[in-house]
């Protein structure tokens, strides 16, 4: 009996060491969607992956397998984003008539320069008349600095980088012209190679769930038969 036991156990030490092997392998295919341009602003996760529990480890796996399925769509209208933003003309750059600006003191180290001049600018552009702009970039400029807009659909730009006024101006529109180029930007349709490359790992995450499905029925069998020798 006492060697029918430690039989038992090896080969369920052996059936959870193949088990804990695929999820690794998972992970890192996870790991490199991850990393993609096309799937990083959405949220894509591992998952809790257990070897403990048959059912958690079940629901995981068919969660990857859905996550694949999911970056393949992406994937897809990533394309239709590249397609689109192709046949957009570039933004024009942005100028004084596009911004209102006051002007103040500013403060810190200077000497008797920033008592008497105003050299401090605060730069206003009004993301919601701006349409100079497409509709697009400015709905992207309102998703990207939502916390910096306010009510009145306005970004403020200040700048007390240089002692003088011009200068200032001159940053404060470069910070603005930095923001309206990153709403602009789309990265470019993905290549087939990485096309080819989600096609496989899609492939392997199914062709494991059925491995795994397979290797954790036998994990309870075996469970089942050390039940009843007891």
């Amino acid at each position: 009996m006492a060697a029918i036991r430690m039989t038992t156990n090896i080969l369920l030490n052996s059936v959870s060491k193949s088990a804990f092997r695929a999820i690794s392998k998972e992970r890192a295919a996870l790991a490199f969607l991850r990393t993609s341009p096309y799937t990083a602003s959405r949220n894509i996760s591992n998952g809790g992956f257990r070897c403990a529990a048959s059912s958690e480890y079940g629901g995981a796996r068919k969660k990857a397998s859905a996550r694949l399925s999911q970056v393949q769509q992406l994937l897809v209208e990533a394309e239709e984003r590249a397609s689109c933003a192709d046949n957009e003309p570039p933004p024009a750059k942005i100028s004084l008539e596009h911004v209102t600006m006051n002007f103040a003191r500013s403060g810190g180290p200077g000497g008797q320069n920033v008592n008497k001049v105003n050299t401090k600018v605060d730069m206003r552009f009004n993301v919601k008349k701006a349409t100079w702009l497409s509709e697009r970039i400015r709905e992207k400029i309102m998703q990207l600095e939502k916390n910096r807009i306010n009510k009145d659909g306005e970004i403020v730009i200040s700048s007390t980088k240089t002692r003088t006024q011009q200068g200032n101006i001159e940053d404060a529109l470069s910070k603005l012209q930095a923001i309206i180029d990153a709403a602009a930007y789309v990265p470019p349709a993905p290549t087939e190679a990485q096309k080819k490359k989600i096609a496989q790992l899609s492939a392997k995450s199914e062709q494991k769930r059925l491995q795994n499905k397979k290797v954790l029925s036998q994990k309870k069998s075996l469970r089942q038969s050390k039940g009843s020798w007891d």
